[in-house]
């Protein structure tokens, strides 16, 4: 019984481990940016996503930008894209919201 515990401890911390010497797997295209912008926020509400994706290749003009852009924290993430008005892609600026 303690040698079947120990293995399951083993096999559970050599796998948190491995995770963490690997990180997450970096795409470097817009459909992993945006999942990762998407995995952060928490929603795809109102297309988010297809805006996320119109936008990208205009912000971002190589695979390496893109895999910087994915391996940001997430609160860093959010402050990127949405800015402080914290404005998801496709929204309207806050002054054509404001007149409608």
């Amino acid at each position: 019984m303690r040698i079947a515990l120990a293995l399951i401890a083993a096999l559970a911390i050599s796998g948190c481990v491995v995770r963490y010497i690997r990180g997450t797997q970096l795409s470097g295209t817009c459909d992993g940016a945006c999942d990762h912008y998407l995995g952060c926020r928490g929603s795809d509400i109102g297309g988010v996503r297809e805006a996320c994706l119109a936008e990208c290749p205009q912000v971002f003009g190589d695979r390496d930008s893109l895999m910087a852009f994915e391996s940001l924290s997430c609160p860093a993430t959010i402050d990127y894209v949405e800015g402080p008005n914290r404005r998801p892609p496709g929204a309207p600026p806050p002054a054509a919201a404001a007149q409608q």
